[in-house]
């Protein structure tokens, strides 16, 4: 039976629909938001896994044929899910994983698919709606109905899932999950707003989540929802949980209070083999217990460290709830990359390095969001290498969790970029995480900022970013400034801020619990941006401000502005003219549709010869004017000399020499190179040449050169 509901929102019309496509899912539904249609199918396994975590799997792709294209390549299908489609899927896990029942561990899939792009409204927050109406409408034990929004503002107004044409006139784009009752997730960037502003946009963005998580209630109400599946959570035998306890405890809190992170971490080992090896010596079954040892061993561990700082205000590393770890600067640690810089943060180290290039390096990305391919002259990549852990693990392809720390600081730096018009190189920097205890992504922020200023980018303003941390049970809150690794792990949130001295350029919230009221979030927000000051002053300590020259071994690129006319003429038969440019000179060259010449190289000297090239073949001829060019052509009333590139003229027989020439050869042969004067251009553009008066004029230059000398060697003996 299909089952539809339609209702106005932001401004245009939103449907949900379920019982027409995809039934043999356990759940599915079809969302349309203008001519945007995204299917979301959701599917359980009936066994559970006994892998440690809970095996949930968001896949949202995008199907080209969605905005009426043809994928790009050899294979012409579409293959692995660009950066777009992973920083979707996401936005979709993050906000729905705390809400499954803990214990439940059934592999779970969600899939969706970008049936129809209408290249205005995107898709990625429709996903999220559709996600959460399969869920609930299936057996599977999920009961909350979750949405999310995209929020803008325009001219201090806001809009609630602005077009793509409306938020490049936006100075904000986030987007914010939750359920009727709170937050889940916070995911964008901002042209440097304060607090108060984010906040605000927050409380707009709840507003909206309500309206469609009340419109998911009434499709639901009309639907017979299944049964919930049967499940059980694995729980340890009883009388293990109590000897691990008695074991155990004391130990596990001899071990957090180790503020290293290493020392602390092979403590925790050591505590583990203490108590297998007791629990095995009193009784042999428990040596096949040794996953659940672990997991009881991890709970005692989590709630340690919470019942330390709630109750005593410690932390694992013995800091002050409020307190930032020790920081170290250093900037040109690379000497042959453009611009380098090494930021460490306690046990967290980013090596961030910048490099620059021409419009030739700018990233392709062809998107069903948009009509025409985009080209992004702006990358951030952040790796994270397994020894940044110390651990040994193989080194494959690039994971979601890299794309996704990179893009959040992408977005903290992009903003604060100078325009293309006045900087007009593709800039890439790489964030190597050499160590990692926490935050690693808001290092990668700071160390990116450090190195574009050593790399002598005129960036706006420094950017820094910390994480805040958060511990919430039994009515008692602690919210945690700069969160080391465990605090992450066995923490309730993990909410980013970064920005400069004057607002938020970046933010980003995960939690593990069902939700956050708006007024956490109020002074979370507070704490991150006093400790944002105080990292800011650390790395003005060091460099305050972008070098006045770029470095020595980056490309110069200056800009000629051309007749759009003479693009050709540059160009030259079949590339033929600026190939010679390029190899004479060594500068690369680029040239837009506009008539913008690029003049790009490492030397001034080859780039000053390529602009001298370039304006010799675009300047118009001037009469009067001493030309040096090839002979073309030889006739017998006179020869035809190229004076510029593809620019002809006449030197008639007449004006070969003094006196009387019998044959144009005896002057001048094809290929001969000469100096000309441009004695006139007629009506039809035709130019007339002489040989004869260059030389004349020439000659006398050289004379009066001479009449001077000899004065001067004159002038020399009567004062000796």
């Amino acid at each position: 039976m299909i089952q539809r509901i339609e209702h106005q929102f932001a401004g245009r019309t939103l449907s949900l629909e379920i019982g027409r496509m995809a039934n043999l899912a356990q759940g599915s539904c079809l969302v349309q938001f203008g001519d945007t249609v995204v299917l979301c199918a959701a599917t359980v396994q009936d066994k559970p896994t006994h892998l440690p975590f809970f095996p949930l799997t968001v896949e949202y792709r995008e199907k080209t044929y969605a905005a009426g294209k043809i994928p790009g390549g050899f294979f012409k299908r579409e293959g692995r899910p660009a950066e777009k489609e992973i920083l979707s899927a996401r936005m979709i896990d993050r906000p729905i994983r705390p809400l499954f029942p803990k214990g439940f561990m059934h592999e779970t899939q969600l899939a969706c698919f970008i049936l129809s792009a209408d290249q205005e409204n995107d898709a990625d927050v429709l996903a999220m709606l559709g996600a959460s109406v399969a869920l609930n409408m299936s057996k599977i034990p999920f009961d909350t109905p979750v949405s999310s929004v995209r929020v803008g503002r325009i001219k201090d107004t806001w809009v609630l899932n602005p077009t793509f044409q409306q938020l490049e006139y936006s100075d904000i784009d986030i987007v914010v999950a939750g359920t009727a009752e709170a937050l889940t997730m916070v995911e964008g960037g901002a042209l440097e707003l304060s607090e108060a502003e984010i906040l605000e946009g927050l409380h707009i963005a709840h507003e909206g989540i309500k309206e469609l998580c009340s419109f998911q209630e009434e499709l639901l109400k009309s639907h017979a929802v299944p049964p919930v599946m049967e499940w059980s959570a694995s729980e340890p035998d009883p009388e293990l949980k109590e000897r691990v306890e008695e074991l155990a405890a004391t130990m596990v809190g001899e071990a957090l209070a180790i503020g290293d992170k290493q020392e602390r971490t092979q403590a925790m080992a050591e505590v583990r083999e203490n108590v297998t090896a007791t629990l095995t010596s009193e009784n042999e079954d428990f040596a096949e217990e040794g996953s659940a040892i672990y997991d009881i061993l991890r709970s005692i561990e989590k709630r340690t460290m919470r019942r330390q700082i709630l109750e005593e205000g410690r932390r694992a590393d013995g800091r002050g709830v409020d307190e930032v770890r020790q920081i170290t600067c250093e900037v040109g640690v690379l000497p042959r990359t453009h611009g380098s810089a090494l930021f460490t943060r306690g046990e967290t180290q980013a090596l961030g390095v910048v490099t620059l290039g021409t419009a030739r390096d700018e990233q392709r990305i062809d998107s069903i969001d948009s009509r025409e391919e985009v080209k992004k002259s702006f990358m951030l990549h952040y790796n994270f290498p397994p020894f940044s852990v110390g651990e040994a693990r193989p080194f494959r392809g690039t994971s979601r969790r890299e794309i996704g720390h990179g893009n959040l600081a992408e977005r903290a730096i992009q903003s604060l970029l100078p325009s293309y018009e006045d900087f007009p190189y593709t800039i890439r920097i790489v964030s190597e995480i050499l160590e990692s205890n926490g935050s690693s992504s808001m290092a990668t922020v700071c160390g990116s900022s450090l190195s574009l200023m050593d790399a002598g980018v005129p960036i706006k303003s420094a950017c820094a970013g910390v994480a805040m941390g958060l511990i919430k049970e039994d009515g008692e809150v602690a919210i945690l400034t700069d969160i080391l690794g465990l605090e992450d792990a066995l923490g309730d949130m993990d909410f980013k801020v970064a920005g400069t001295r004057d607002g938020i350029t970046s933010i980003q919230m995960d939690i593990k619990i069902a939700g956050l009221t708006v007024e956490i979030l109020e002074e979370a927000l507070g704490r991150a941006q006093t400790a944002r000051m105080h990292i800011l002053d650390r790395m003005g300590e060091t460099l305050s401000e972008a070098r006045e020259d770029l470095s020595a071994y980056a490309p110069r690129i200056e800009s000629i502005q051309i007749n759009p006319e003479k693009i050709g003429e540059i160009i030259g038969p079949k590339g033929k003219t600026i190939r010679a440019i390029q190899d004479e000179s060594g500068a690369m060259i680029e040239i837009d549709d506009s008539g913008l010449v690029k003049i790009a190289a490492v030397s001034g000297e080859a780039g000053t010869r390529a602009r001298e090239m370039i304006e010799a073949i675009v300047k118009d001829p001037e009469i009067g004017r001493i030309y040096e060019g090839p002979v073309k052509n030889t006739t017998t009333f006179g020869a035809f000399i190229e004076i510029m590139p593809g620019t002809e003229g006449l030197c008639h027989i007449s004006e070969l020499s003094e006196g009387r020439t019998e044959r144009t050869e005896d002057v001048l042969k094809r290929g001969d190179i000469t100096r000309v004067k441009l004695l006139s251009i007629d009506e039809k553009g035709r130019l007339r040449l002489s040989r004869k008066a260059a030389l004349a004029e020439e000659a006398e230059g050289a004379s009066d050169d001479g009449e001077s000398d000899e004065g001067a060697d004159s002038l020399e003996v009567i004062e000796d």
